[in-house]
């Protein structure tokens, strides 16, 4: 049952466009157009999140040869120490002082390749320093 309508007032009935064959579809073509580039993005964050992840091994690695060598280990027992948690292939450095010990880790990370092969690797590096203990 329609309802009356007030005199002078016009009723209007809103009409959505109709669609036409041509869309049908749109929306899967769309996707397809944007799943390249989020695969690319989430490709990307991962590789971050692995740089994060050497930098932290990096820095614990630093800390252990340093505190070892405070403690007066012998250096091999104490790069093994840091060998255990370093990526494998890093590099240390170590400056022995009087008081002092210092190590510097240094690891590289290849870039993630395939459509990243434009980005190169990377290198972290990381230095702890600790006071030799007495005796």
């Amino acid at each position: 049952m329609r309802r009356p309508v007030a005199e002078g007032v016009r009723s209007r009935v809103l009409r959505t466009p109709a669609r036409s064959r041509s869309d049908h579809g749109a929306a899967t073509a769309e996707t397809m157009m944007v799943l390249p580039v989020l695969v690319a993005v989430t490709i990307g964050l991962v590789w971050l999140v692995s740089l994060a992840a050497t930098q932290a091994r990096v820095v614990d690695a630093a800390r252990e040869v340093a505190r070892a060598l405070a403690r007066d280990e012998p250096r091999s027992a104490a790069l093994t120490l840091g060998r255990r948690v370093a990526p494998a292939g890093s590099e240390f450095d170590i400056g022995e002082g009087k008081d002092l010990v210092s190590v510097r880790v240094t690891s590289s990370i290849d870039g993630p390749g395939g459509i990243f092969r434009f980005v190169s690797g990377v290198t972290v590096d990381a230095e702890a320093v600790s006071a030799r203990e007495p005796g």
